[in-house]
């Protein structure tokens, strides 16, 4: 590969290509230096590449608009062309766009150069136009590196000034209610935060260049927030109790808190140390170079506000805004402000047992950075986690989260960070496995620090479980039990002991049974206890060891009857490999007539299930060859329910296997989606609903396999109408070209004929008849999946609401009168107001109860010196049940604003109880005043 390429991408590391030093202004020298020579020879492939590494690598940003701006003294055009792509990108359209192929080129590994550089050369990467597109993290670089060319010379200050301004007035126009639409203050919001954002990298150059035009833009912000709406994070906070609680008056969002931040660095002369200035470093050259002109961009037009005005209606556009423009980030805040040192010193030790008090002391507090340098700091982290989250560049990753460009550490910053991405609501980024590798790569690479922050945010995170949101709590499982199976399963579980003495439905009980049980899934039962050696009692929590439960077995000297001979001659059968109809010929001819259609099920379904127990491929293997004969007995939905429920029996010791197995036979259509909804509401099955993820991890699959058929089916259609639109086109072309030569006169014998030459009319009509053909297969196919994707939005429809329903009505029967809980905050305090009414009563009289002389007592969160949960039984059922489809509507609300008019009509009705209204609605994000 080319040096150039490597000093490119190289550029602010320590590495060999800078002789190891780290000296910005030196590694600037030598890359400009490098970049000089090649311009004459390499100057069409330097540019795409400087800029993708500019849009790539954004924490280098300043770095690179330096040496653009010292290019700029030696070749005006090469860096005008520069500036002209930066506008291509943010605006004109481009005949290619492959989508999200930009963002692979530095993801790929800088470790291979080599084949990043054939990426590079095979791949067009530039997605051009942006702002139309809505490309939320290309925009907002592009406006960064813009303020780092105007702060390089390399732009007018003007023209940056121009461009907040269009995005400024646009923001205006979009949240005015006569002449914008205000559901889209999302898109407005996002183009203000583009606007701040470039300021720590720019404000103060434009306050000593333009002091007028740059005060214009910061009172136009300052108007604009005071007509904005106040966004709330209802429904997507990480506590549950924050949608419950009366918010301050004074509290900001996101946006008003960047202002702040914002206010706070102008007041303080644009000084801040978070962000590299290499540039003044070489002011007096740039000085010299020629300022070009960026053109003005216009911003999209935005769909126009519904033609009648309702809840509904603006609800819907108000939800495709903030799925086009989401907030990037909301902040966990797991760690206190005044975390003490000792704190820090106290979570190194109960780690690795062997770190320093000097180095614990070291750890940075949140509390201690500047307002904007946590904004500066978890910009690189975000942007370090967008571009480089490719399998092939994990440790890359690593190696550039632990080695920003910032003057303190942060590795409470940064941990708190990457769980606020991992439970971000209502999706995260990615998928939770990549947060997951970077937590254990972060943990190799920073072994004496960063183990024990993550620990801390663990017990942080542990303490404030019982109000984190449901499907927050089910991400936390998954991300701990898969962690500590990367570390051997080591950890300090003498800590968590106290949960065997809460309730059975403390959340702090059930989250450890829960971890225990998923690490049992990624190893074995005696691995997992031998983990556990330090807290023995916790063995209670583990799942049962046990394999399969086989009601035929006849190893442990069961008494045999008729069904156990039945179920001997179906294992007789499938061993001697029958086919399913002759099986099926068995079942109706010699074992329904006699016993009846439920044995016949039941013997059938734990035969096969024992026979498909060896391993998942054994089961596919037995749903494959014998799935006819179990549809030919579960012929309806209470065959299928019976069929659940025999899957749960066989496999009582696994949650997994019981999950698997049914999902794979709902993917077989053996089981339908309804079929499962009614099992899992059952009356046996909701009396798990607090205490086990058994009975919601099988409902998951359900409706998510159910969503992702009609995913898969919007994707074949939008594939298949580009392809008939290609077809159409062909065939227009064909049928014109055979017109063309068939209405051409010829000579033939000295006399004129109507038509070409028949053998290329022949040709012709051939290749008319074939681009007819296959537009009309293309068209057929494009019915047929539009007729299926028709039907299958029926089938959700249904779903959704017979969902829904059941909720409802088993949250009716058990949900207090909304006099005792109008919010979840009364619901969770029922159980303490009814035992201090009793302690008021017999005050007089109330015994001593403890060798202490006084009354024993119970804390909320299960703490350690008072060891109760005095929420009750019924009241925490309620709890997690409305978690749930909180959790439901907020993953699936694309699809149920769909049919939200039904969900109104039959199931959220006056009569409906006002916390499971309030639970739908906080998933939906739809103010509950609207109801």
């Amino acid at each position: 590969m080319s040096s150039w390429r490597t000093i490119l991408l190289r550029i602010g590391d320590k590495c060999p290509e800078y002789n190891g030093n780290s000296d910005f202004k030196e590694h600037i020298e030598i890359c400009y230096g490098v970049l000089r020579r090649e311009l004459e020879y390499s100057g069409d492939d330097i540019l795409p590449f400087l800029l993708q590494c500019a849009e790539q690598m954004p924490h280098k940003i300043p770095l690179y608009g330096t040496v653009v701006g010292l290019l700029n003294l030696e070749n005006e055009e090469f860096v005008k062309n520069i500036v002209e792509n930066c506008q291509t990108n943010l605006q004109m359209k481009r005949e290619n766009d492959h989508d999200g192929a930009w963002i692979s080129m530095i993801s790929i590994g800088l470790a291979n150069l080599a084949c990043m550089h054939s990426v590079l050369l095979d791949s067009d990467f530039d997605e051009g136009d942006a702002l139309d597109s809505g490309n939320c993290n290309r925009i907002r670089i592009l406006m960064r590196f813009l303020a780092v060319l105007m702060c390089s010379k390399v732009i007018q200050p003007g023209s940056l000034v121009v461009v907040f301004e269009t995005l400024l007035s646009s923001a205006a126009t979009t949240v005015d209610e006569e002449k914008g639409n205000p559901s889209w203050q999302a898109c407005a919001d996002f183009y203000i935060t583009c606007i701040l954002s470039c300021l720590p990298w720019g404000g103060a150059e434009l306050v000593e260049q333009v002091p007028e035009e740059i005060e214009r833009v910061m009172v136009g912000v300052e108007a604009y927030l005071s007509i904005r709406r106040h966004i709330s994070d209802i429904g997507l906070s990480f506590f549950e109790d924050d949608d419950d609680t009366e918010r301050s008056p004074d509290e900001k969002d996101f946006l008003e808190d960047l202002w702040g931040r914002i206010q706070v660095l102008s007041s303080n002369g644009w000084k801040l140390e978070s962000v590299p200035r290499p540039h003044l470093s070489f002011e007096a050259q740039l000085v010299a170079g020629r300022s070009h002109d960026f053109g003005p961009l216009s911003c999209p037009e935005l769909p126009d506000p519904p033609s009648t005005l309702s809840s509904i209606t603006c609800g819907k556009q108000r939800h495709d805004a903030e799925l086009k423009y989401p907030q990037r980030i909301r902040r966990l805040n797991i760690f206190p402000a005044n975390k003490i040192e000792h704190e820090a010193i106290q979570e190194v030790y109960w780690y690795s047992k062997a770190v320093s008090e000097s180095l614990a002391i070291l750890l940075l507090r949140v509390g201690d950075l500047q307002p904007i340098d946590r904004f500066i700091a978890e910009e690189y982290l975000l942007d370090v986690l967008f571009f480089f989250n490719g399998w092939a560049s994990r440790k890359e990753c690593a190696s550039y989260m632990v080695g920003l460009p910032v003057p303190f550490r942060y590795e409470y910053l940064m941990a708190e960070t990457i769980f606020s991405q991992l439970l971000l609501l209502p999706q995260p980024p990615f998928k939770p496995m990549y947060y997951t590798l970077v937590i254990i790569d972060l943990c190799k690479a920073l072994p004496g620090a960063f183990p024990a922050v993550v620990a801390g945010a663990v017990r942080a995170l542990f303490e404030k479980i019982a109000d984190l949101d449901m499907e927050c709590r089910t991400r936390l499982i998954l991300w701990f039990s898969h962690h500590l199976s990367n570390f051997q399963f080591i950890w300090p579980w003498e800590e968590w002991a106290y949960v065997l003495d809460l309730p059975k439905w403390a959340p702090q009980r059930v989250f450890v049974q829960e971890v225990l049980e998923r690490e049992v899934r990624l190893s074995y039962w005696d691995k997992v206890k031998q983990s556990i050696e330090n807290a023995p009692a916790l063995e209670e929590l583990l799942p049962p060891k046990g394999g399969p439960s086989f009601k035929y077995s006849t190893e442990d000297g069961k008494e045999r009857n008729e069904q156990h001979s039945l179920s001997l001659e179906l294992s007789s059968m499938v061993k001697g490999k029958q086919v399913a109809r002759e099986v099926i010929s068995w079942v109706e001819e010699s074992v329904i007539p006699v016993h009846g259609s439920e044995v016949a099920l039941r013997v059938v379904a734990q035969t096969l299930l024992d026979i498909g127990s060896k391993s998942f491929t054994h089961l596919i293997t037995v749903l494959e060859r014998y799935g006819q004969v179990i549809a030919k007995i579960c012929n309806d939905q209470d065959k299928q329910i019976m069929l659940i429920d025999e899957v749960s029996s066989y496999w009582k010791n696994s949650a997994q296997m019981t999950a698997l197995t049914i999902d794979r036979m709902m993917g077989y259509r053996l089981i339908s989606n309804f079929a499962i909804v009614k099992w899992v509401l059952s009356a046996e099955n909701i009396e798990q609903f607090h205490t086990s993820d058994r009975p919601w991890e099988i409902l998951r699959n359900a409706v998510s396999k159910t969503y992702n058929r009609i995913s898969d089916l919007r994707k074949e259609i939008s594939s298949l109408k580009k392809n008939l639109a290609s077809a159409e086109v062909v065939a227009a072309k064909t049928k014109a070209d055979l017109e063309a030569a068939e209405s051409k006169l010829t000579l033939v014998d000295g006399e004129p004929v109507l038509g070409e030459n028949p053998v290329r009319l022949k040709r012709l009509k051939s290749s008319a008849e074939r681009a007819k053909e296959e537009e009309a297969s293309v068209r057929e196919s494009l019915e047929a999946k539009e007729a299926l994707l028709a039907r299958a939005l029926n089938e959700n429809e249904a779903l959704f609401l017979a969902l829904y329903k059941n909720f409802s009505n088993v949250l009716m029967e058990r949900l207090p009168d909304t006099s005792q809980a109008g919010t979840l905050r009364g619901l969770k305090t029922i159980q303490a107001a009814d035992e201090m009414a009793v302690d008021l009563e017999e005050s007089s009289t109330m015994d001593v109860d403890n060798e202490n002389g006084r009354p024993q007592k119970s804390q909320t969160n299960g703490g350690k010196e008072n060891i109760g949960y005095n929420v009750g039984e019924k009241e925490q059922w309620c709890l997690s049940t409305l978690g749930y489809v909180k959790a439901f509507s907020r993953q699936y609300a694309s699809e149920i604003w769909l049919y939200i008019e039904k969900l109104d009509a039959e199931v959220l009705t006056e009569d409906v109880h006002p916390l499971f209204r309030k639970a739908v609605y906080a998933g939906l994000r739809r103010p509950i005043n609207e109801g």
